[in-house]
């Protein structure tokens, strides 16, 4: 029986996480001066998740003279 291949490993692959760890997310509250040293670990709240497109440049067209 095969892998399909929805499942299989792509070398390379980089997707958009919209889940972050423990650690991530206490990095990025303490950015956003939402986390003091000494709070708990546990319970943190939810943080939102920049998902970075990138916008295609417009061909400029030359002006023949």
């Amino acid at each position: 029986m095969t892998i399909d291949n929805s499942l299989k490993v792509k070398s390379g692959s980089s997707r958009v996480r919209n889940v972050l760890k423990r650690g991530e997310r206490i990095e990025q509250m303490k950015q956003e001066g939402r986390w003091t040293d000494g709070d708990g670990v546990l319970g943190l709240p939810k943080v939102r998740v920049q998902k970075i497109a990138m916008k295609k440049k417009k061909k400029v067209k030359k002006e023949e003279e």
